[in-house]
């Protein structure tokens, strides 16, 4: 028997989780997106050496949070209430200030900037659940704008459904779990 199951605790599983992405296109309420694969947030930390005599010393330096990808399935909806994922993405992209050399006039040269790009894409969090559906752990990412979408291939020999990948750039993220238990990065914890 797994020594889990003697403890009462079930460990995490990759396939229960969910995106949340709070933005322009649900009026600034978090909306569950349909997301096939995300990574967690993960960084590093630079180093300073020195070197003594026979020795080499190391300090830590910054903290350099990394990139992530979320690959979004993009779903049709024949009722019309709701739009796909990628005109949902082209318009959080678009609120960030690019706009498409045909429809910027002189009157209207917007460019992109990151105060556009982080209130257009409010949040961005990843929440891992257990059996029940309940959170057990989220991230937030701060500060997101969006640096890359890829959107997919069209292919006549496969049946697969249709993929959108998106980079994600965020300054920090903070990690919080499930109520009563121990928060990495975060004063309180994530309910």
């Amino acid at each position: 028997m797994a020594f889990w199951n003697t403890q009462g605790k079930d460990p995490k599983r990759n396939f229960r989780f969910k995106v949340m992405i709070s933005g322009l296109q649900s009026g600034g309420e978090d909306m569950v997106w349909w997301a096939k694969k995300a990574n967690k947030p993960n960084f590093t930390v630079a180093e300073s050496k020195h070197s003594y005599l026979n020795h080499t010393y190391y300090w830590p330096g910054r903290v350099e949070w990394q990139t992530i990808n979320i690959t979004f399935v993009d779903p049709v909806d024949i009722s019309g209430e709701q739009d796909g994922t990628v005109q949902r993405l082209n318009e959080l992209f678009q609120a960030s200030g690019y706009r498409p050399p045909d429809q910027a006039t002189d009157a209207q040269l917007k460019t992109q900037s990151k105060q556009k790009a982080t209130n257009g894409l409010i949040s961005v969090q990843l929440v891992q659940l257990d059996a029940e559906g309940n959170s057990v752990e989220t991230w937030v990412l701060h500060n997101p704008f969006i640096k890359k979408i890829t959107f997919g291939e069209l292919d006549y020999e496969n049946d697969d459904l249709t993929q959108i990948e998106v980079e994600f750039r965020y300054d920090y993220a903070i990690c919080g779990t499930a109520e009563g238990q121990n928060a990495f990065f975060d004063a309180g914890a994530i309910t």
